[in-house]
């Protein structure tokens, strides 16, 4: 039988033990309170193990018990020295559960299967190109001087749920650069007082932060950068309950959380600084749904150029601050009227969606005030952009609609003489979008001219050929001067002619408005 070196405390040799048998080291004492690796009780030598026992245990430890399998399981203790472990091929199951380390984590470029740290307080974890072929699990530990993770792949979960992480010198609390995770990535309530980027990263499934509370280091700067992210499922940047949990009589642990009783309120992800999903790629759907955007001057949502199958935006509150969509390509767009700040601050230059699946009942009215209001200056892409869409869902007279908007929205940019004219035509016809109009300005005319020639009749030609007198029909062959209708015959006198003339004039304008408008529906539908 092995036996534990000589100069190894009581406790040390325990684990050694435990190690062979593949048990937990349990060293807590039962009470929350001094168990708790981030709290401030004191822990003594009972429950102290040196770093370097650690790493013995894991590169150079004893044979397993027969019939059993060595792993590194331990919780509660207090772990002494730094954890040098970069570069190595750690070939054994850790799971340490609310132990607290005194210096920092070194995993740097190392080899694993599964590591498994639970509820521990770690200065900071350097983990850059660390690679594992099972999970990585971080849930509810502390973290204050930051995560790296920088090209680390990881065979199948990384969680970080309720991890609570501060920034290191360059203000990031997660660096994730490069990052590939073959499943799921997990940050569901997580805390971060620095950037978590993850830029250019890989997630093979779901993407989750609901209930994140991030902090930017400085009001022009990042709390959350996904740029050039590509994930394999759906993103989803919301509340701590959203997206469908079990019934509520149900006590849920999501991802070695907090339990969450069930009836609890939902914690709402909220970002204090800016947010990029620059170039992101989500390969079933992003889903920003009861999220606050607190941003500065200098910040802004952006989710420039990003392609999905559909957008969601159901935010209760709109972001505060500017959210960009430019060039950004996306399939369904679900949202709602109050989810979109006003005042110019949104970019929707190139913005393109094939459908609108509204959340809420969103009206082409609330749909026009969103481009108006979104977009500072005219823009006509936008609007092209609504009509085509309305038009592909079958709402042929909305997409008029919008087109009526823009051609009104478009007036205000030209300069004075183009102004005049856009009034006189919407005021004639809509631009050819309220063809309705011209009929009236036909009937109008028609019955002043009735009215007029009632009771001014022109004299006629030839007083015993003259055809029975009928006003309405003289008036309508004024008003449509290409239709006679057998009252040719009659000689207008000097004020006539001149009745006669306007006439003519406004049913040759308004026959052509007509046409115009025709064919400009005609090309539309």
């Amino acid at each position: 039988m092995e036996h534990a070196p000589g100069d190894w405390t009581p406790t040390e040799q325990r684990l050694w033990q435990a190690f062979r048998q593949g048990s937990v080291h349990d060293l807590r004492v039962g009470d929350d309170t001094l168990d708790d690796a981030a709290g401030p009780a004191v822990w003594g030598p009972s429950r102290t193990i040196r770093s370097e026992v650690i790493a013995k245990l894991l590169l150079a430890g004893p044979e397993p018990s027969p019939g059993r399998v060595a792993s590194l399981r331990l919780s509660g203790a207090l772990i002494t020295g730094p954890l040098v472990l970069a570069g190595a091929d750690i070939r054994h199951y850790v799971e340490l559960h609310q132990c607290r380390f005194e210096r920092n984590v070194l995993i740097s470029e190392a080899r694993a299967g599964t590591i498994r740290l639970i509820s521990c307080l770690i200065p900071r974890l350097e983990a850059s190109r660390l690679a594992t072929e099972g999970d990585l699990h971080l849930a509810r530990c502390h973290l204050p001087q930051g995560l790296r993770l920088t090209d680390a792949k990881i065979g199948t979960d990384l969680l970080l749920n309720q991890a609570v992480i501060g920034a290191d010198r360059h203000g990031r609390a997660l660096s994730g650069e490069g990052l590939t995770v073959s499943q799921d990535l997990e940050a569901d309530r997580i805390t971060a007082h620095g950037e978590v980027s993850l830029r250019s990263a890989r997630i093979g499934g779901r993407l989750s932060l609901r209930g994140a509370q991030l902090h930017a280091a400085a009001d022009d700067r990042n709390c959350l950068n996904l740029a050039h992210i590509t994930v394999g499922h759906t993103l989803y940047l919301g509340g701590s309950l959203d997206g469908g949990w079990a019934d509520s009589r149900t006590i849920y642990a999501d991802g070695y959380g907090a339990p969450v009783p069930p009836g609890a309120a939902s914690t709402p992800l909220r970002a204090f600084g800016g947010v990029r999903l620059v170039d992101g790629r989500f390969e079933n759907a992003c889903l920003i749904t009861n999220a606050e955007f607190h941003l500065s001057e200098l910040q802004e949502l952006s989710l420039r150029r990003i392609q999905t199958p559909e957008l969601r935006i159901t935010c209760p509150t709109p972001p505060r601050g500017k959210v960009s969509l430019s060039r950004a390509r996306v399939g369904n767009l679900v949202d709602s009227p109050e989810s979109w700040p006003r005042n110019g601050l949104v970019g929707l230059t190139g913005f393109t969606y094939d459908s609108l699946r509204p959340d809420r009942p969103f009206t082409v009215r609330q749909r026009i005030a969103w481009l108006e209001n979104a977009l500072a200056e005219y823009r006509p892409e936008p609007y092209e952009q609504l009509a085509a869409a309305l038009r592909r869902d079958g709402r042929d007279e909305d997409a008029r609609e919008v087109q009526y908007a823009k051609q009104r929205r478009r007036r205000a940019a030209l300069p004075l003489p183009g102004r005049l004219w856009g009034v006189l035509q919407d005021f004639a016809v809509g631009y050819g979008y309220r063809p309705g109009r011209a009929a009236l300005w036909l009937v109008l005319a028609w019955g002043l001219g009735t009215a007029y020639f009632s009771e001014h009749p022109p004299p006629a030609l030839k007083a015993d050929e003259a055809p029975v007198w009928n006003a309405p029909l003289y008036a309508l062959s004024k008003v449509i001067p290409v239709v006679d209708l057998g009252q040719g015959g009659w000689n207008p006198d000097r004020t006539g002619q001149w009745v006669a003339a306007a006439l003519v004039i406004t049913g040759w304008v308004l026959a052509t408005t007509v046409v115009t408008a025709a064919t400009r529906l005609l090309q539309r539908g």
